[in-house]
């Protein structure tokens, strides 16, 4: 095991060691209990099987057959969800045929951040995390289930279907991927005509010609961003059957997968002879796995966010810190746009996660002595689904990239560390991701621009106040306490041109950009956040700034003047937050812990009160 990986690790485990008691306290207590139906009150029971069919009441009288619950993200507007409709029928088959039986026990919402982008609804992207969580608790809280099917496949959706999932950590559960749509027009040819549309030198006609070819069909979008960055941590956590997350949907391949989670899920219930809870399978060791895999492929900076607060509610204290120093020596072995120009069906045709899995292994950079729903051990997850006519079976993996400008081993990486680090300095504590960002890119020294708005920034690119300056970009009171830490993708495309045209360009803010961060120098999540008296709140324009990805520091040029002002500028306040359903998340901005908290609205049981210990500023 690589010593930093050990390290890391065993300071996690120390670091978590009154909260995960008290987690595995609690969810064992509930284990304990039995099947919860059979303590059922008669009125109670038959409420819950009054819609069933006369087989299935029969099954749900009895004890012996564990009931599953589906719950569901369906929605036949996002591509990505789509192809969920036709899976209850199929799943609730699969499960009687395995012995079980199944009931859609509820579903959550699913939103699109592609489709938000820019937009006021953006504002409620990252409170969906939890929304969903608790409408995934909300499903489960019935009592009548002996595990558990989760549906869901984008950007807060899986997390919080999984923060869900570990609130009743004593069921045994798996995610049912829906995979991602078939390769379309070239990510780095979208780029392109995006770019070219914010400089004005092509119409909306064809930006959109361009978009439609990108995002054509059903299934997951095809870059890596949140969505499949979240298909792969849920593989590498031992939650999905081995190599399913990257078969596209409508495939043989892909219903066979299908079938087979729903046989997996009965397996290993109490009564499947396997019983494999949840909560014991998201452990530290686990955790360390999915973030030494999101580092390796390049995945989404969202899951600075979402690892932090997932593993919060399995009672595990994570910080950005173990991230960073896991980062220092995990190499980075996927080129998947937007850090290259493949997609993810390039990836997974070139050895995929399988692959990954393998050499980052073989290389002492995971740890194999983990529990999956699969049984002990990661390696397990270095398989392959094969469909043999009606038959699936698993069969080894590849062990050499079958494409090594996409995918590579851990010893002939296309960089020595994952790209990813913590900033510090007397404007706060941020992360920044490089994967994407060329070398020359990774210091910039500038003038400060100060926003309060996107648009603001948008509005002063189209006036050409940003032609032929070196600046820093501070996009300021974006954090969940202030607007609810919308993505600030939309200001990409302008950020690149500037860049191209030779200026030196970064942004910081306490918002966040996307799991499609690209090669403009970010430093996001800044925290403290501006809404809360952060340090953003007194920046200035014209005060010069220093983002380096190389020491990780955050700077300003003259501290003690920041220190002295008082802050400017506010987040949206009173009528501003009415419409588009704003108003009624004043309860989440008044109660959202910090980003490096994860972010939630949710409290940590179990934790000590000083709560997660976070990296202080210098």
């Amino acid at each position: 095991m690589n010593p930093v990986v050990a390290e890391v690790t065993a300071r996690i485990v120390a670091r978590s060691a009154v909260s995960r008691r008290a987690y595995l306290t609690r969810i064992r207590a509930a284990a304990d209990q039995g099947p919860a139906r059979g303590k059922l009150g008669c009125a109670n029971i038959a409420h819950g099987f009054a819609a069933s069919e006369p087989a299935e009441k029969t099954a749900l009288r009895g004890r012996t057959k564990p009931n599953l619950a589906i719950v569901t993200s369906y929605n036949d507007m996002l591509s990505a969800h789509q192809p969920y409709g036709e899976y209850p029928p199929v799943l609730k088959q699969a499960t009687i045929r395995a012995g079980g039986i199944a009931q859609v026990a509820g579903g959550v919402p699913a939103m699109c951040d592609g489709i938000t982008q820019g937009r006021d609804g953006m504002q409620l992207s990252l409170y969906s995390r939890d929304v969903i969580a608790m409408s995934a608790a909300i499903a489960l809280s019935h009592d009548m289930f002996d595990g558990a099917l989760m549906l869901g496949v984008c950007d807060k959706i899986v997390p919080g279907l999984l923060i869900g999932a570990l609130s009743f950590g004593h069921l045994p559960t798996v995610f049912v991927p829906a995979g991602p749509m078939a390769s379309g027009l070239p990510n780095g040819e979208k780029a392109r005509v995006r770019q070219l549309h914010a400089e004005g030198k092509v119409g909306r006609e064809e930006l959109l010609e361009a978009e439609a070819a990108s995002y054509h069909s059903r299934g997951t979008c095809t870059f890596y961003g949140t969505a499949n960055s979240n298909q792969l941590l849920m593989e590498v956590l031992g939650l999905h059957l081995p190599g399913s997350s990257f078969v596209n949907p409508g495939t043989p391949l892909r219903e066979a997968l299908t079938r087979a989670a729903a046989a997996r899920a009965v397996a290993i219930t109490r009564q499947g002879g396997e019983p494999t809870p949840i909560g014991e399978v998201v452990d530290e060791k686990a955790i360390v796995n999915a973030c030494v895999a999101l580092l390796a492929s390049g995945g989404s900076t969202n899951h600075t966010l979402h690892l932090v607060a997932i593993a919060r509610a399995a009672g595990i204290a994570l910080t950005w810190q173990d991230l960073s120093d896991l980062s220092a020596v995990v190499p980075l072995l996927a080129r998947i746009y937007p850090n290259g120009s493949a997609d993810v069906n390039h990836f997974h045709a070139a050895g995929g996660i399988g692959f990954l899995i393998h050499t980052l292994l073989r290389h002492g950079l995971m740890h194999e002595d983990v529990e999956t729903i699969m049984g002990h051990g990661l390696s397990r997850y270095t398989t392959e689904p094969v469909l043999r006519g009606d038959d699936l079976t698993w069969e080894e993996g590849p062990k050499a990239s079958l494409d090594l400008d996409v995918l590579r081993p851990a010893d002939e990486p296309f960089a020595a560390d994952g790209g990813l680090k913590v900033l510090t300095g007397p404007l706060g504590t941020a992360v920044i991701k490089t994967s994407a960002v060329r070398p020359e890119h990774r210091v910039v020294t500038a003038p400060a621009l100060v926003f309060d708005d996107q648009a603001e920034f948008l509005q002063a690119f189209q006036d050409g106040r940003l032609d032929g300056i070196d600046l820093v970009a501070v996009i300021r009171y974006q954090g969940p306490a202030a607007n609810g830490m919308p993505e600030l993708h939309k200001l990409t495309p302008a950020l690149g041109v500037l860049q191209d045209r030779g200026q030196k360009v970064a942004i910081v803010t306490d918002g966040r950009m996307s799991g499609a961060s690209g090669k403009v120098p970010a430093a996001i999540h800044v925290t403290p956040e501006a809404a809360l008296g952060g340090p953003l709140s007194r920046v200035r324009d014209g005060d010069l700034l220093t983002v380096d990805a190389l020491t990780g520091q955050l700077l300003v040029d003259d501290v003690f003047a920041l220190q002295q002002r008082v802050p400017t500028g506010r987040a949206p306040e009173g009528e501003e937050w009415a419409g588009t359903g704003r108003e009624l998340f004043a309860a989440f901005r008044a109660t959202v812990g910090p980003a490096d908290a994860g972010a939630s609205v949710f409290p940590a049981y179990g934790f000590p009160q000083t709560e997660v210990p976070v990296v202080q500023p210098a």
